[in-house]
């Protein structure tokens, strides 16, 4: 059993320079949350702040180069602990910055973090005119030739169950109520590669919420039967689902409709 316990998760958007000014634009409006100041040795941070004094759970960071990508905070209340377990269970540690939070990836390739600053409350979904919207999901995008093994690592790391979800493709970590975001895992039909994530989006409205970010300027990339794919303006793919968004305290073990 893990002795690590997961007290909050944090998304970060790792963007790119050059467009990291109009995607951090863009992702504010599109949550309706307002910036923090820049932090960090070169300005490079910055998160998202839910309104009614919910903790932040989205952050942007600007990248040196490449592309655009996601990464994860794991809140724990020891990172070296919790960074050993990780390592024991066939992560690698990439750094260990001077604050104190320890940088990893998983078996798969998937780069997160695990950092001790506590969060405890969670963002109620943002009203819109067609509808209330949240960010409630990261989804891990994962080759099949290791899914096995990643989706066994996150399990054991987090000592979260794995359970079915709606797809054969799908698999969920069922974590206590009140987190933020929930972690789903997607094999892909690719059989090699690494992994990497998006972020999942939930709505009462999928085609409202999507003409919204349109009009936000968004991109669709492609229309599914339960989610919608988009583009943010640095070219992140994320999604916009059916799922029903509801309150942070019981949303987690909702399914799309």
């Amino acid at each position: 059993m893990s002795r690590v316990r997961v007290g909050w998760l944090t998304v970060y958007l790792d963007l790119p320079a050059e467009s990291f000014a109009p995607s951090l634009a863009y992702w504010s409006a599109l949550t309706g949350y307002a910036v923090s100041p820049t932090r960090g040795r070169h300005d490079e941070y910055a998160s998202l702040l839910p309104p009614g004094g919910a903790d932040d759970h989205l952050g942007v960071q600007r990248l040196g180069s490449g592309p655009g990508r996601l990464h994860l905070d794991l809140h724990v209340a020891d990172p070296t602990t919790a960074a050993e377990e990780a390592v024991g269970l066939g992560a690698r540690v990439l750094a260990r910055p001077a604050d104190g939070y320890v940088v990893l990836e998983s078996p798969g390739g998937f780069v997160f973090c695990l950092v001790s600053h506590p969060q405890g409350r969670a963002a109620a979904p943002a009203a819109w005119p067609g509808g209330r919207s949240m960010v409630d999901q990261v989804c891990l995008d994962i080759p099949a030739d290791g899914y096995e093994r990643e989706t066994a690592f996150w399990s054991a790391l987090t000592a979260w169950e794995l359970t079915a979800s709606a797809g054969a493709e799908f698999r969920r970590l069922r974590h206590q109520p009140g987190l933020p975001v929930r972690i789903l895992l997607q094999r892909l039909a690719e059989p090699t590669g690494r992994v990497r994530a998006h972020l999942d989006l939930a709505a009462d409205d999928r085609a409202a919420e999507v003409a919204r970010h349109e009009a936000l300027g968004g991109r669709v990339l492609a229309r599914r039967q339960w989610w919608t794919v988009l583009a943010d303006p640095a070219g992140t793919a994320y999604c916009v689902t059916g799922r029903t968004p509801t309150d942070p305290t019981d949303h987690l073990t909702k399914e799309p409709r």
